[in-house]
């Protein structure tokens, strides 16, 4: 999985939803507010860069991002940057300078999914999914693995990302026929839509 990225910078713009600024076109300038579901970070292994994700009612974006800022899952914030599309994700293009901590907190709770309606809709929100797995967890290193489940509406992929070369979730005894639940951030990649849990604490093994 190798994140592919292109943009140009606009000017000044107002304050708009995140809904809004998910519909403006590419290259667009936007500036939208919401609460940290993902930290900065998080999904390095496979984006090459230092994002992070808010949501605000039920919208969210990923904000792309060259150099970390101090933020934590919770954070409100303020950000201005431009639309652009990541290997299809839209995301919102940042810089730390253009990224303002408010006096908000809040944590966004995930809203439960099929696991075959994993979609466009769903992109940048978080999401809870459970089923069961479909195939052998699959490599995608160094970016990281794979797990497929179904929870009979459609098979969804789960992407676990790497930290520090070993992956966020431990999958060593994941097999086919096992009942999952997770949380994370819904995604794309290419023609995928995905489900990328944050750390351990959102994948659940369930007991059949």
């Amino acid at each position: 999985m190798v994140f592919a990225l292109s943009t140009t910078r606009g000017g000044d713009s107002p304050t708009i939803s995140i809904a809004d600024a998910r519909a403006q076109s590419d290259r667009s300038k936007a500036t939208v507010e919401g609460f940290i579901t993902v930290a900065p970070g998080t999904f390095a292994s496979s984006t090459s860069e230092q994002g992070f994700a808010i949501q605000s009612g039920d919208a969210g974006i990923y904000v792309s991002m060259d150099t970390p800022v101090d933020l934590a899952p919770g954070d409100q914030v303020r950000v201005t940057g431009t639309l652009a599309e990541m290997s299809k994700l839209t995301v919102l293009i940042g810089d730390a300078s253009l990224v303002e901590k408010l006096a908000g907190h809040r944590l966004i709770a995930p809203q439960a999914t099929a696991t075959g309606n994993v979609d466009e809709d769903a992109e940048g929100r978080l999401i809870k999914v459970s089923g069961v797995v479909t195939r052998k967890v699959v490599g995608d290193l160094p970016y990281g693995l794979k797990v497929f489940i179904n929870d009979g509406s459609g098979e969804v992929q789960l992407f676990i990302h790497m930290r520090k070369s070993r992956p966020l979730v431990d999958l060593e005894k994941v097999d086919i026929g096992d009942r999952v639940e997770a949380v994370g951030l819904g995604f794309q990649y290419g023609d995928i839509y995905e489900v990328n849990p944050r750390s351990p604490a959102d994948f659940v093994e369930l007991i059949q």
